[in-house]
């Protein structure tokens, strides 16, 4: 099983194309370099989990007090 990092390998100026005449301006800028590690990451994953459940959770509120709220206001 391969393992995937979710932060890209920085690469060396040996390993940068041959075209490329421009070598000061050639940093490594990622989001990703804002992450430290992989807690981070899951810390990440979970916030939005419990985002998305919460937001399922007033949808569902929303979709069936509205039609209540609709016949006892007719």
């Amino acid at each position: 099983m391969t393992y995937i990092s979710a932060k890209p390998a920085r690469q060396a100026a040996e390993t940068l194309p041959a075209n490329d005449n421009n070598q000061a301006a050639l940093a490594d800028l990622s989001f990703l370099d804002a992450i430290n590690n992989d807690d981070q990451i899951a810390d990440i994953a979970r916030r939005a989990e419990r985002l998305g459940h919460v937001t399922l959770i007033i949808m569902a509120i929303g979709l069936t007090a509205a039609p209540l709220l609709y016949l006892m206001l007719a």
